[in-house]
């Protein structure tokens, strides 16, 4: 079973900035073997309150022959409480309604592969609870597949016991009852984006991979983090075992997010300059 993820897209009708990389990214996903394909998130650069956003980035997805699932992003569903577009019931209900379920799970052989909604962890609410609930269950029946989870936000950005690294990761409370669930099932694979870097690790039995984005990287407007800045996808082949390749793909022009902050994400843009002033 070869699974290419795909992520951190950033496509609009109405901010074009990134749309020129999806000619070389769906002609590569073409010729790449892939059985399926899973975006982690992103998908649009402002689907959190565009329907047209959701709209225009699913018509572009439908044109990839092999069957997708498709996460949220926090620039599809919203972020943390408190941020400008924190996650609530009508963005929900948007990406249900145009792309489909925000969580999901899918058998493949001797494998179940686990999509979810990073974007929930971090409210301690209804919707938070009953995706664990699910997420439980899913791994209590997988009848001995082996497991992989898909999300947006990563486990961690530095070292497993970080604290809170506020928009990067999930955060601690949640990230432990990940790890409990971890633990207690034969999880091979966590697999993430939103951090625009490509980098690879473990975290003790389990595999961890960002996938770089489709988009832009970020330049120095943001903190440092490992891994390495460039466009492109993950192809990983399920087996027996578990192989995970990061792959650049050529043709796909390499925006960084800095030059362009202002026009695509100005409220971003009011952050940086108030970091500079400070």
């Amino acid at each position: 079973m070869k699974i290419v993820q795909i992520t951190d897209t950033h496509f609009s009708p109405t901010k074009p900035h990134f749309n020129g990389n999806w000619e070389p990214l769906a002609s590569w996903i073409e010729q790449s073997g892939a059985d399926l394909v899973v975006h982690t998130g992103d998908l649009s650069v402002d689907g959190a309150d565009r329907d047209d956003d959701i709209g225009f980035c699913m018509d572009l997805m439908r044109e990839i022959r092999q069957p997708m699932l498709l996460v949220p992003g926090n620039h599809d569903v919203g972020h943390l409480p408190g941020s400008l577009q924190p996650v609530n019931a009508g963005r929900l209900e948007r990406w249900r309604r145009l792309v489909g379920p925000d969580y999901w799970v899918e058998d493949a052989g001797m494998w179940r592969f686990i999509g979810l909604d990073s974007l929930l962890m971090g409210f301690e609410d209804a919707e938070e609870d009953a995706q664990f609930e699910w997420l439980q269950a899913a791994l209590d029946s997988r009848g001995g597949r082996r497991v992989a989870l898909f999300a947006h936000k990563p486990l961690f950005i530095d070292k497993p016991g970080e604290g809170d690294t506020g928009y990067w990761s999930v955060r601690p409370a949640q990230r432990q009852r990940l790890y409990d669930l971890i633990a207690a099932h034969d999880v091979a694979l966590f697999a993430s984006g939103h951090l625009h870097r490509a980098w690879q690790g473990l975290y003790k039995d389990t595999s961890l991979i960002w996938g770089p984005s489709a988009a832009f990287v970020v330049g120095d407007m943001e903190r440092d983090m490992p891994g390495e800045r460039l466009l492109g996808a993950v192809i990983h082949d399920f087996g027996e075992g578990l192989a995970s390749e990061i792959v650049a793909i050529p043709g796909m022009t390499v925006h960084v997010l800095d030059d362009v902050v202002e026009e695509v994400y100005p409220h971003e843009a009011h952050k940086v300059r108030r970091k500079v002033a400070s």
